[in-house]
C-alpha cells in the first residue's frame, strides 16, 4: 500500500503493551516505520534493552501492565514525551494453563484473566479521557481466533479473549460519539517460540508428538499456515492509518481462516 495511505501516523503517539518481543516488538517497529513516536512497555526487561538497542528512538518501559501505577507512570512518559496517546495497542498476554477444567486453580484462571483481560481495561480507561479531549483515538485489542473457534484445555486463556471480544464491541459503542474507535484483531497461531512452547503443551497434554500435533492443527486452518508477526503488525498500522478511519466495532481475524481447534 503506498505510503500516503499512513501519513495519520506521521509524529502520532502510539503506546504498545507488551511490545518488547514477539509480534509485539513487530507491531512496535511497524508504527516506527510508519512514522509514529512509540512507546512500549513490557515485563521482560532484558527483551526491552534488546528493542532499545535496535530501535533508540523507541521509548521503553519496564513494567507489569496489569498494575494501575504502572500504566499510569507509563502513560505520564509517553504524554510528556510526545503529548496526547493516539493510539493505544493492548498486546498484553499470556497462555494460562493446559489443563482439563478441573484441574485448572483458581490463581492459573485469575492470573491469566488479569493479564489478558484487566491490563486491556485498565489501559483503555487510563487513555481514554485524553482520547475524548481531543475527539479522536483508536484503540487495538489483540484477541484470539480461538474466542471464536474454543481450544480445549485451554479455557482461562480462551474465556479471557472472548471477553475481550465483547469489551471491543462495547467500547466502541461507548467511545464512537468522542471520535474514538475500538477494534480487535485476532490472531491465529503467530509463527514464533511462544506458539511451539503451546504446541508442545498441548501435544504432550493430549498424548501425542509435537509435530503430529502441529499438523493436526494446520488443517483446520483454510490456508494451511501460521501467521507471521509481520501479518498482524501490518493490520493494527492500517487500522490507525486515514485508510481505516471508518473502521470501529470489528473483530478483524487475521489467521488464515481458522475453522476449528482441537
Amino acid at each position: 500500500m503506498p505510503r500516503a495511505a499512513f501519513d495519520i501516523l506521521r509524529g502520532a503517539s502510539v503506546l504498545v503493551s507488551a511490545g518488547g518481543g514477539g509480534a509485539g516488538r513487530v507491531i512496535a517497529e511497524a508504527f516506527a516505520n510508519a512514522g509514529a513516536r512509540v512507546s512500549v512497555c513490557d515485563v521482560d526487561g532484558a527483551a526491552l534493552a534488546s528493542l532499545a538497542a535496535a530501535r533508540p528512538t523507541i521509548a521503553t518501559m519496564q513494567m507489569d501492565a496489569a498494575d494501575e501505577g504502572s500504566i499510569d507512570a507509563f502513560f505520564t512518559d509517553a504524554e510528556q514525551r510526545n503529548g496526547g496517546v493516539d493510539v493505544v495497542v493492548n498486546n498484553v498476554g499470556i497462555a494460562g494453563p493446559t489443563a482439563a477444567v478441573e484441574d485448572i486453580s483458581l490463581d492459573d484462571w485469575e492470573r491469566t484473566l488479569r493479564a489478558n483481560l484487566t491490563s486491556h481495561f485498565l489501559f483503555a480507561r487510563r487513555a481514554v479521557p485524553g482520547m475524548k479531549a481531543r475527539g479522536s483515538g483508536l484503540i487495538v485489542n489483540i484477541s484470539s481466533g480461538s474466542a471464536k473457534t474454543g481450544l480445549p484445555l485451554r479455557l482461562p486463556y480462551v474465556v479471557s479473549k472472548g471477553a475481550l471480544l465483547s469489551m471491543t464491541m462495547n467500547l466502541a459503542r461507548e467511545l464512537g460519539p468522542h471520535g474514538i474507535r475500538v477494534n480487535a484483531i485476532l490472531p491465529g497461531a503467530i509463527r514464533g517460540e511462544r506458539i511451539q512452547r503451546i504446541i508442545n503443551e498441548k501435544a504432550e497434554a493430549l498424548g501425542v508428538a509435537a509435530a503430529d500435533y502441529e499438523r493436526s492443527m494446520l488443517r483446520y486452518i483454510s490456508l494451511r499456515t501460521m501467521v507471521e508477526p509481520e501479518d498482524i503488525a501490518a493490520m493494527a498500522v492500517f487500522l490507525a492509518s486515514s485508510a481505516g478511519a471508518r473502521i470501529s466495532g470489528q473483530m478483524i481475524g487475521v489467521d488464515g481462516n481458522a475453522e476449528y481447534e482441537e
